[in-house]
């Protein structure tokens, strides 16, 4: 659902990425540039699981800490609201999401010069390290999913939740990264982001209900 997002905010990063592929000495161009990107793309989900794991793990200890009954409760009403967020804005309805991304600044002003040394890319495992830094580019819509991570209650729980964000996210940028244009296209006519954006608004609903019904 998040799809025209990712072409937008990473699909010029990937496409970069991929023109600077070394040249295949023998064989299949395209089998050797998909190694290369399902490598990267690697390192992208590794880095989102890790930190779902983190944030779940935390959230969870902290709970335990302080036995706040409600702790999870809320963190789940706050994870409805913030899907319902991410709904909006991928619907373009509203985009103050986007603030988000500042809080990421600060983490990736470190981690910046380091991804800049490991160019160019001339192996899977350069790539594969290069995803893992990649994956903290500050990104609201990581932000969101991550505090879903949150309010899930444990650290298992919480990476799961960012590993399927991870693979949802990969068809679009393994897309942009052989230059799918029709695809990326159609993810993003006004019709298909308004109904990926209603849809998450509901689940958001959904999630508040649920959370609210807890608290009585």
């Amino acid at each position: 659902m998040g799809a025209a997002h990712c072409f937008g905010m990473c699909g010029g990063l990937v496409g970069a990425f991929s023109s600077q592929l070394p040249n295949p000495k023998q064989g299949n161009h395209l089998a050797h540039q998909l190694t290369y990107l399902f490598s990267y793309n690697l390192g992208r989900i590794l880095s989102y699981t890790l930190a779902g794991a983190l944030v779940g793990g935390s959230s969870a200890m902290l709970g335990h800490l302080f036995e706040l009954d409600s702790y999870l409760l809320v963190l789940r009403i706050f994870a409805g609201i913030m899907m319902i967020a991410t709904g909006l804005y991928i619907a373009k309805i509203w985009v103050g999401i986007v603030q988000i991304e500042r809080l990421g600044q600060v983490l990736w002003r470190y981690l910046k010069p380091i991804a800049q040394r490991l160019v160019p890319i001339t192996t899977p495992m350069q790539a594969i390290t290069a995803g893992l830094i990649w994956g903290w580019l500050p990104c609201g819509l990581v932000y969101s999913t991550l505090t879903w991570s949150v309010a899930a209650g444990s650290a298992s729980q919480g990476a799961l939740i960012m590993l399927a964000f991870g693979l949802g996210t990969l068809p679009a940028l393994l897309s942009a990264g052989v230059a799918a244009k029709r695809l990326a296209n159609w993810v993003q006519q006004k019709t298909v982001r308004l109904l990926s954006g209603l849809l998450l608004i509901v689940f958001g609903g959904q999630t508040l209900y649920i959370a609210l019904s807890q608290l009585n």
